[in-house]
């Protein structure tokens, strides 16, 4: 143990590994973006992965407020199961980043405790299928205690880790968990897709006065996004509450959070080359739900559908479903609203019983054809 201490302490300073696209990357650009329909990035962009761009959320802002602390299973020493905290314990020390037992209900608790003294407590759950150890401290204390104070008691925390299936972790780490906390007054939900939407959703969740549940995905940590000038400033934020149209279409709307948004646009590419063009929407936040921009869209698309990685009853997709249902825009749509979904089973371990459980591009496309009939 003191060997892999000592060797953890010897790693490379903290600092998000980007990929600087350089200028002569954009020399060619429209002529590329013409012949080969490329699009390609500003000079001042830069590729960054999911993974660091949390990482640089998390430094920022504990840079930033020192009330602002992360606790949780590995964070420290070990920089985190997956890596997101790397170097931020040798940064700032014990204090701020802080290893704990494995026991969720206890230091969800112990954040819960200092919220309410007044820090801004960032507690990871190694993946939110282990927050239900400590679904009593995130539902009974952080969601219901300003309402039950007469707004006496304020709760600024995070609750943040990966959430939804992985791969080859079977029934038991692979549930979706927008749903269930999406359904509690009190809480705030996000379900970040992209790395800007990881950074802008992390530094707004920590600056809220309010819980907030940061819905992650495994999956996306390693992938890389781009982000743009402005979202590399330590001041960019995303305002919670607020979708975002990643493509335009006219044909269809696909609404969906998380990592199925990435799905939502392959879908959108290969049926372009049919002639069909599909509007994509990335919710970004659960609750407060954006339906104003589903709306909007179905006004201008007529035709919906909804994916998500979670069961189908009572899912995100249904709300939005029963949203537009009781809403103007259901008198715009020409077809009933559809939901592609996970499968109403538990995970399977067996990795092709798992990907027919999971919403794949072919499912997307099958639900747009029959949606449009054709």
């Amino acid at each position: 143990m003191a060997v892999v201490v000592a060797v953890l302490r010897h790693l490379a300073p903290l600092g998000p590994r980007l990929t600087r696209i350089p200028p002569h990357a954009c020399a060619g650009g429209r002529l590329l973006q013409h012949r080969r329909g490329l699009h390609l990035s500003s000079p001042a962009a830069i590729q960054v992965t999911v993974r660091d761009a949390l990482n640089q959320a998390l430094d920022e802002e504990l840079e930033r407020d020192e009330r602002v602390f992360l606790l949780g299973e590995e964070v420290a020493q070990y920089d985190g199961a997956y890596k997101i905290s790397r170097g931020l314990w040798k940064k700032y020390g014990d204090k701020r980043v802080i290893d704990t037992p494995i026991s969720e209900m206890g230091f969800a608790g112990i954040a819960v405790g200092a919220a309410m003294a007044g820090l801004r407590p960032v507690c990871e759950f190694m993946t939110f299928n282990f927050s239900m150890q400590a679904i009593d401290q995130v539902i009974n204390s952080a969601a219901k205690t300003c309402y039950m104070s007469a707004g006496l008691i304020g709760v600024p925390i995070v609750f943040r880790g990966p959430n939804g299936a992985s791969a080859g972790v079977a029934a038991q780490h692979s549930q979706c968990f927008a749903a269930w906390y999406g359904h509690c007054p009190g809480l705030k939900v996000v379900s970040p897709w992209s790395a800007e939407d990881a950074k802008g959703l992390l530094k707004a969740a920590i600056r809220d006065d309010n819980p907030v549940v940061m819905l992650e995905n495994e999956l996306l940590y390693g992938v890389p996004f781009e982000l743009s000038e402005q979202a590399q400033s330590k001041d960019f934020i995303i305002p919670i509450g607020k979708a975002k149209i990643e493509r335009q279409g006219t044909h269809i709307t696909l609404v969906s959070h998380s990592r199925l948004v990435g799905h939502c646009m392959e879908t959108a590419s290969v049926l372009a080359k049919e002639g069909v063009e599909c509007e994509v929407i990335n919710m970004r936040t659960i609750r407060p739900m954006d339906i104003e921009a589903v709306e909007a869209s179905i006004v201008k698309t007529n035709h919906l559908i909804t994916v998500e990685g979670g069961w189908p009853q009572f899912g995100v997709g249904a709300e939005i479903c029963a949203r537009i249902m009781e809403g103007p825009a259901f008198n715009y749509l020409d077809a009933p609203a559809v939901r592609v979904t996970s499968t109403d089973v538990p995970m399977p371990y067996a990795k092709n019983l798992e990907d027919n459980s999971m919403p794949q591009v072919k499912d997307i496309i099958f639900a747009v054809k029959k949606v449009l009939n054709i």
